[in-house]
């Protein structure tokens, strides 16, 4: 993926404005450094307008013969109607998947489906986003290896899928980039990285885990 995310509008011209105005809020966010983003294929069956993404949080090598670690990966996507539709409460949605893994004893606390949704709703709040209608569901699997894998440890993997629609700000603005932050937020805390700096903007409201050991080589 590339560090940079400055590939995020692709060529949209006969797209309505609105969404062409909702990519560009999403190419002009600036994202925490340990986030790579890139753009994905969009589904083409949810809404007549898609847009959308991949993300991962990578820890970076520090050493000779090392390589870099994804400790967190992700997909969102950016649905547009302009007819609106019910479910959504508005014309716009925003669709998004997030995963890690996770130490065995994390995953096995049975707090640890609201823990995860309320960082999904404290990324959110803690950047001031407006936002409603939202659903999701928290999935959390374990793996154990046998045979030529049981020198591995058990394994513990945790799924967010949700959705929400975005909400217009004062004076009718819709700031995408802000929801990209936010969902940036959600990927640095399920990767269990400590809260953006201060200048990025207040964290009150997420709970946090300890860091965990979950890393793919890349």
């Amino acid at each position: 993926m590339a560090a940079a995310h400055e590939h995020l509008a692709d060529s949209a011209d006969e797209a309505p404005i609105p969404f062409r105005q909702a990519v560009e809020a999403l190419r002009a966010a600036r994202l925490r450094p340990e986030v790579e983003i890139d753009p994905a294929p969009a589904p083409r069956r949810l809404a007549p307008y898609a847009y959308a993404l991949e993300a991962a949080v990578v820890e970076r090598a520090t050493a000779p013969g090392e390589e870099d670690r994804d400790l967190a990966d992700g997909r969102l996507v950016l649905l547009h109607n302009p007819a609106g539709e019910d479910t959504w409460q508005g014309t716009f949605r925003l669709v998004t998947l997030v995963r890690a893994e996770l130490e065995p004893e994390m995953g096995a606390d049975p707090l640890l489906p609201e823990v995860s949704w309320s960082w999904l709703t404290g990324a959110l709040e803690a950047r001031g986003v407006r936002y409603g209608a939202p659903s999701g569901t928290v999935t959390r699997a374990g793996s154990h290896y046998f045979g030529g894998l049981a020198a591995r440890e058990p394994a513990t993997q945790i799924e967010i899928r949700a959705s929400w629609t975005p909400a217009e700000g004062p004076g009718g603005a819709l700031d995408l980039g802000v929801h990209l932050v936010a969902w940036c937020d959600l990927l640095a805390q399920v990767a269990g990285l400590p809260p953006a700096a201060p200048e990025a903007g207040p964290r009150g409201g997420v709970v946090p885990l300890p860091q965990r050991r979950g890393a793919h080589p890349r």
